[in-house]
């Protein structure tokens, strides 16, 4: 794509901080925002405070889109606000987009450099704050409050957190859901799809499967042990069931350990990190997110975009993407008995299953497209840069 001198002039930059720029749903969805938005509204840049993968990197698709990865090493930002301001002074981004806790800290050097708008994402918790309770994560959101301009929650859940546990004033909140390319992420047609480089796309399996990081928020293990349960339960089962885990991370040697204990290696498949998460999709039968905590989770809306029956914890924003009984299956968290049954629920009757996932997909399509989210995003940022009345100027060169 060619720029103009004037459509520089023109098009306000928004920079996108965020701690990491590597495979997770938080910076898939990054990444959709920029590739969607219309390229005559703003223009992008995207900030990582440590680094940037550059496979990862590859996925944005405009060519007027710059990474800038920091490197800060572990512990506090504040040794990084001076690298962050000169980098906003020369910018000059008429919007900040900060996301989670890890980057929230940028908000003070994009105000000492003079941004107008500095917007803070809420996106999910981590593994050290399943239920938002810690004083200490609440006092820090406390403190950064006054350099946020607006707030953006994923889900309803982390909304009422911001209002009630940190204390933000709802007028300065609002709750946007992540949408799923409904394109890419579309049913199989004539029967579940192989899966390039599966041992299991035999017709006769019937495949569980799960995509994410394998960390320990995300709790696959827990799947494995629901595994494990619902084979040794169900003697059809044990001949037909499957299960593919699609990601790495530091809990795939625990989920390997766990599956060569119990004698059932060779029933799992541990695929580790893919680009082709839509065809993944359409592999298999029922999709599982075992996680502790979630915000809005990116691959349950692509697993029901794909119409797949989602079985979920009862976590965070998870239940305000399925309809229990209708799209999917809610269970409590780290029970792996209740996670067994409600697979083997699908498994015994296909019928159901076919039902929930079709019912999941049109559900997409009326509420969770990515067509709604870019508009509300893009909502979001003109009312705002429109109240701070800037006017976008001419970027600096900056030195990579």
């Amino acid at each position: 794509m060619t720029l103009h001198a004037t459509d520089k002039l023109e098009r306000p930059l928004i920079a996108h901080v965020v701690y990491s720029f590597s495979v997770g749903g938080l910076e898939n969805g990054v990444v959709n925002l920029v590739n969607r938005m219309p390229h005559e509204a703003y223009r992008h840049a995207i900030i990582s405070l440590t680094d940037a993968s550059p496979e990862f990197t590859s996925r944005i698709e405009r060519e007027d889109v710059v990474v800038h990865a920091l490197k800060k090493p572990a512990g506090h930002a504040l040794k990084l606000y001076p690298a962050l301001w000169r980098l906003f002074a020369r910018l000059k981004p008429a919007i900040v987009h900060t996301r989670n806790l890890a980057a929230l800290e940028a908000v003070v050097p994009a105000w000492l450099a003079g941004v107008p708008v500095r917007i803070h994402g809420e996106h999910g918790r981590d593994v050290h704050d399943l239920d938002g309770a810690s004083r200490k994560y609440r006092l820090m959101r406390r403190l950064y409050q006054p350099f946020v301009t607006k707030y953006i929650a994923l889900s309803r859940d982390l909304e009422t957190y911001l209002c009630d546990g940190v204390g933000v004033p709802a007028s300065r909140i609002e709750q946007i859901y992540n949408g799923v390319d409904t394109a890419r992420f579309r049913p199989s047609t004539g029967g579940r799809a192989t899966i390039s480089g599966s041992p299991f796309n035999d017709a006769a399996y019937w495949i569980v499967g799960t995509v994410g990081r394998m960390q320990a928020v995300k709790h696959q293990t827990n799947l494995v042990k629901a595994f494990i349960i619902a084979h040794r339960t169900d003697a059809e089962a044990a001949r037909r069931l499957r299960l593919v885990l699609v990601g790495d991370g530091p809990l795939r040697a625990e989920a390997e350990a766990l599956l060569e204990g119990a004698g059932m290696e060779a029933y799992a498949w541990l695929a580790g990190e893919r680009a082709d998460i839509d065809a993944i999709m359409r592999g298999l039968d029922c999709f599982v997110l075992p996680s502790l905590a979630e915000g809005i989770s990116n691959t349950i809306l692509e697993a029901m975009s794909s119409s797949l029956p989602v079985v979920a914890t009862a976590v965070g924003g998870n239940g305000e993407l399925i309809e229990q009984g209708s799209t999917g299956s809610l269970v409590p968290a780290g029970d792996p008995q209740a996670l067994a049954k409600a697979i083997l629920d699908y498994f015994r009757d296909p019928a159901r299953t076919r039902q929930h996932g079709a019912a999941g997909r049109r559900l997409v399509e009326q509420r969770f497209s990515l067509e709604a989210m870019m508009a509300r995003y893009v909502g979001v940022y003109d009312q705002l840069l429109g109240g701070a009345g800037r006017a976008a100027r001419q970027p600096e060169p900056v030195k990579e």
